[in-house]
């Protein structure tokens, strides 16, 4: 009989760090307010830091991201979080905290306010495929699905953020939007 703990390894706290922006990124795709994702990511490594955390895989990202998903639900369930609503002149007020020009800056955020309005199964699948940068198999395995059934939330959810933005995606039509902040789907 083999020993279960001999395929487990041990988390690595010291590497916690190299996955901040991706983590970053999905919770704010998740929350679509700044504020509420750095709370978010915040509350995941407090979790995460609690206690020793042993792995299955080598994966850390994807269990970051577990472990995240269960931070906002069990958040969500405490209370509803109001999705921010902007008006035009509160979007300029707005302060710059991205490096590049604030078309940009304002870009990012409709888009992540565009994404926190999808229903959660759809949310989940943009901020862990197009967000963080997850491949679909890894994004699947981080929300437990079947790579087939997140394949067809990220199509749908593309397609429902393209709308909202206004890219004027037909109802049955493409929405390849392509990757928001990282390097694609691998």
């Amino acid at each position: 009989m083999s020993d279960p703990l001999s395929s487990q390894r041990l988390l690595d706290p010291g590497t916690l760090g190299d996955h901040l922006d991706r983590l970053y990124r999905a919770a704010w795709a998740l929350c679509g307010r700044r504020e509420d994702a750095e709370d978010l990511v915040q509350d995941t490594y407090l979790r995460v830091l609690a206690r020793p955390r042993f792995l299955r895989s080598d994966d850390d990202l994807a269990y970051l991201l577990r472990v995240m998903r269960n931070t906002f639900v069990s958040q969500r369930r405490k209370r509803t979080l109001p999705v921010a609503e902007l008006e035009g002149h509160e979007l300029e007020q707005l302060p710059d905290s991205s490096r590049g020009a604030p078309e940009e800056a304002l870009e990012a955020q409709l888009v992540f306010r565009a994404i926190a309005q999808l229903p959660l199964d759809f949310r989940e699948a943009i901020a862990w495929v197009d967000v963080a940068g997850l491949s679909y198999r890894d994004a699947a395995r981080a929300l437990r699905v079947r790579e087939g059934t997140l394949t067809s939330r990220l199509f749908r959810a593309r397609q429902q953020v393209a709308r909202a933005l206004g890219a004027g995606v037909p109802e049955g039509g493409s929405a390849e939007m392509g990757d928001l902040e990282s390097g694609g789907p691998s």
